[in-house]
């Protein structure tokens, strides 16, 4: 069966599954907090999955890899790759990893959805990466509105990409279409 989260997420509801909160331990353990089951990504951000398993089960989440491999294809945001018996989060770190990727020259305008709260912190210094390695952006509106909305009143913000990237910013695109970039400048925003 498939069903919306509240964020916004497509997923696979298995009936011993609950696929949301599944992908939301993985999600925090492969991109935030690997140490908290017990396991070690490596350079490129990989952990091998039955030792994910194993760890997962101790710490309370019991899962097959099948079970794993569902909440993984079942999400339309696509936050996770698995390689043969490797899986890792395909961008969103706060952990030092070298995700391979290199740099592309990016479209003209990308978006960027994110709470209205933020908006007067934007404006002054304009989006800046946190914790994370880089600012994620969407190649269009409507998918950086799903990610906006996830935190409830929420704005999309129009990038100048190419001028960005012409200011000396490196784009770098992941495999599931999210643009990265290690800031923006307020000037390189178009806001509401």
């Amino acid at each position: 069966m498939t069903e919306a989260a509240d964020d916004g997420a497509r997923v696979v509801q298995d009936a011993g599954v609950d696929a949301v909160r599944t992908s939301r331990q993985l999600t925090q353990v492969l991109r935030h907090a690997p140490g908290s089951v017990g396991v070690t990504l490596d350079h490129a951000g990989w952990v091998d999955v039955p030792e994910l398993l194993a760890a997962l089960a101790e710490h309370g989440l019991a899962l097959t890899r099948t079970e794993l491999e569902e909440v993984v294809t079942g999400s339309d945001k696509q936050r996770f790759e698995v390689v043969g018996d490797r899986i890792r989060a395909r961008q969103g770190h706060s952990v030092p990893v070298d995700l391979g990727l290199q740099p592309q020259a990016p479209p003209t305008v990308l978006f960027h959805g994110t709470p209205v709260a933020n908006l007067a912190a934007i404006r002054e210094r304009g989006l800046v990466r946190g914790v994370r390695h880089h600012v994620h952006l969407s190649p269009d509106p409507e998918t950086a509105a799903r990610v906006g909305a996830r935190r409830g009143r929420f704005v999309v913000l129009e990038v100048a990409a190419a001028a960005t990237a012409a200011a000396g910013h490196e784009f770098f695109v992941t495999g599931n279409g999210v643009w990265l970039v290690d800031a923006v400048p307020p000037e390189h925003l178009t806001f509401p």
